[in-house]
């Protein structure tokens, strides 16, 4: 299995949870915490320039999708 066909599996996984779960992956239950480290590295990625640039298109629509799912602050 080739690194872009593990990418697209764990891209497809984190996908799936947020739009089963109506939120996004948390760093406080140890079940997420992959698809969480995935987003995180992916982004500093992206950050950095370093993401190729098939994959870049289809990171920045999940951070679209994070940012539909963003969690509010209940006390505001």
């Amino acid at each position: 299995m080739s690194q872009d066909e593990k990418w697209m599996i764990k891209y497809n996984e984190v996908i799936d949870f947020i739009e089963t779960n109506k939120k996004n992956p948390s760093k406080h239950r140890i079940e997420e915490h992959l698809l969480l480290n995935f987003i995180k590295h992916n982004r500093k990625l992206l950050n950095k320039g370093e993401m190729k640039e098939e994959r870049k298109s289809l990171f920045l629509e999940l951070l679209d999708l994070i940012e539909q799912n963003k969690r509010l602050n209940q006390y505001q």
